[in-house]
């Protein structure tokens, strides 16, 4: 026993020591880096917020809905505000500047519900499956993928680093849809179905957009690595285009007109016109007996 008590103190000793390395990965200040799970709360308490009735505490009753809802903004002003001042160190900014990015952000609220409300709509009619809007809130990936997207955006807007990718890269982690929190979304936004959608950050998307799962809204390449931050590397999807399952759509200067249908596994790098559907040509099925069931001789 006092031979691998020996061979732990050894390890850590070891390990202690490669941590004075200085690398990215070394640093060990956390007070000075943004708490994730503080952040992820506050994204629960930011859907509270968004949806009144549907995620309140057991103890919430409507006749205390200011109390109720001064006492949430309060808890999301002081938990937010001091997220993002440790963010702000870096550019030198303060903890004064802190707090009125987040009363900003917070004065927003009512313009992103009013964005979810279209975004609910638009899931709702476009999904014959849905039995009511409660269901779509209750259930739908997309939506809880969206209305974190729509909170990140505006912090995003707000020139707030880090913190709106966390939580967005949260969305990421529960749905497996993964909308980066710089893309521009229109209202009446669907996503059916979810999981494995791609919207990268430079995308612009319009009005009643609906995409089904494996969607990816990506860059042609990224190789030219941090040369290419802050230049267009993704699509433009106009109003009133639906996308269909696995389809990719890459390349800043890619543009898929308003009114198109783009079709299941399509592979775009150029613009496409107005009113258009876009499909793979036909490809043929072969059905031929493999030979290693009884079936076979009688189905073939």
């Amino acid at each position: 026993m006092a031979e691998v008590q020996k061979e732990i103190e050894n390890v850590v000793d070891a390990i202690l020591e490669d941590y004075r390395v200085g690398r990215d990965i070394d640093a060990m200040d956390n007070l000075r880096q943004p708490d994730k799970d503080v952040i992820i709360e506050t994204v629960e308490k930011l859907r509270r917020i968004v949806f009144p009735g549907y995620f309140r505490e057991k103890n919430y009753r409507i006749y205390n809905a200011k109390h109720n809802l001064s006492v949430l903004i309060e808890d999301v002003m002081f938990n937010l505000s001091r997220q993002i001042a440790l963010v702000f160190q870096e550019d030198g900014r303060t903890e004064e500047d802190a707090r009125e990015i987040c009363l900003e952000f917070l004065r927003r609220i009512p313009a992103v519900r009013d964005m979810v409300q279209t975004d609910l709509q638009a899931a709702y009619d476009g999904d014959p499956a849905a039995t009511g809007t409660a269901e779509v809130i209750f259930s739908y990936p997309g939506l809880f993928a969206i209305t974190v997207y729509r909170l990140a955006h505006e912090l995003y807007t707000l020139k707030v680093p880090m913190i709106p990718r966390i939580m967005t890269e949260y969305a990421h982690s529960v749905t497996g849809i993964d909308i980066h929190p710089g893309a521009t979304i229109g209202k009446y936004f669907f996503i059916d179905h979810g999981t494995g959608i791609v919207v990268g950050e430079t995308t612009v998307i319009g009005e009643n957009v609906k995409i089904y799962q494996g969607v990816t809204l990506g860059g042609l390449s990224t190789r030219g690595g941090q040369n290419l931050r802050g230049k267009r590397r993704h699509p433009t999807i106009e109003d009133n285009v639906t996308i269909y399952a696995n389809a990719s759509i890459l390349g800043g200067e890619t543009v898929v007109g308003q009114g198109c249908v783009i079709g299941a596994s399509a592979f775009i790098t150029k613009s496409v016109p107005p009113c258009t559907t876009v499909t793979l040509k036909s490809q043929e099925l072969q059905m031929k007996p493999h030979g290693n069931c009884a079936g076979c001789k009688e189905n073939f």
